[in-house]
């Protein structure tokens, strides 16, 4: 009952302006933790005054007017965000991830009218604060609707083995660029890093036949590959032969045509002498020709003694 007592004569002698200040400073105190702000280093701030913007500032320390007179919206522009389409990770009570298919979004039409399920991601940043925030009022669906546009696009115009095989950096290439024109167009404020298909694959219903398609595809691949090597092994060899077969004929034309040069020239020779004295080289001719006969190793053999079929050759004895 005393402290109840004390506490009423307190109020009681509790002057009005004494209250004034009071209110003063407490309405200070909180203007004062209303108007600084902190901004993280991989976020920046939006900072509107009376719902209008006014500027975005980086990461530090900040002031604004208090009271929600200016209200700072912090983005992440430093982070690395991902969609996932097709699928989506879930982690269980252990922290281990595993896959949830959602077939609807994953489910194409391919360009060769085969039906294809792609999985893929797309990790994207916020480049512009301010159109991030403001420029688009549903952005999460919208990146997720304009990302399946572009997808079902570039796989609609590719056949499925062209997808699941030599077209697949392709198409993450040019759904990364069509992405971005896409984006910029509608003022989202974000730029797409990369685009990743994660798992390209027919229905469950026909990927045994379609496995034994690729199998085919894999097996003409390697018989095109050895015909080549055996080609190019065999090639350059016949090729060798075939060049010195040629060398060979050459060489061999090139001696012939001497030869019948040199003969030609040896009988012009001998017949410019026959010419100049027709005797005298009949002589010599005829001494050479039984020189080389008798001078030879295999001498001929003189038969019939009586000399009635001897070689019409001068008298060798020297008589006449």
């Amino acid at each position: 009952m005393a402290e109840e007592e004390k506490i009423k004569k307190a109020k009681k002698g509790m002057s009005p302006a004494i209250l004034v200040w009071i209110i003063i400073l407490l309405v200070v105190i909180s203007g004062g933790f209303s108007s600084f702000y902190v901004v993280d280093e991989t976020e920046n701030a939006v900072i509107t005054r009376l719902g209008k913007y006014t500027q975005t500032v980086g990461s530090g320390l900040h002031y604004k007017l208090p009271y929600g007179i200016d209200k700072a919206y912090t983005v992440p522009v430093k982070v690395v965000q991902t969609e996932q389409f097709g699928f989506k990770t879930i982690k269980s009570g252990r922290n281990n991830e595993y896959k949830n298919n959602i077939g609807a979004e994953s489910t194409m039409l391919t360009g060769d009218l085969n039906i294809v399920d792609v999985e893929w991601i797309i990790q994207y940043r916020i480049v512009d604060p301010k159109q991030w925030l403001f420029g688009v009022y549903e952005k999460q669906q919208t990146i997720r609707d304009i990302s399946r546009s572009v997808i079902n696009t570039l796989v609609g115009d590719r056949a499925i083995l062209a997808i699941m095989g030599s077209e697949r950096t392709n198409i993450q290439v040019q759904a990364q660029e069509m992405m971005n024109a896409y984006f910029d167009s509608l003022g989202l404020g974000i730029s797409v890093t990369t685009v990743q298909l994660q798992n390209v694959v027919p229905p469950s219903g026909v990927q045994a036949a379609f496995e034994d398609v690729n199998k085919a595809i894999q097996d003409m691949n390697r018989f095109i590959n050895e015909g080549k090597e055996a080609y190019y092994a065999e090639i350059p060899k016949a090729q060798g032969e075939a060049e010195k077969q040629i060398q060979v004929a050459a060489g061999y034309a090139a001696e012939r045509v001497n030869m019948a040069k040199g003969d030609a020239a040896r009988f012009n020779a001998v017949y410019n002498e026959y010419r100049r004295s027709p005797e005298v080289t009949k002589k010599r001719m005829y001494l050479e020709t039984m020189d080389e006969i008798f001078s030879s190793e295999t001498k001929p053999e003189l038969i019939d003694g009586s000399l009635d079929n001897f070689l019409p050759v001068k008298n060798i004895k020297g008589g006449n």
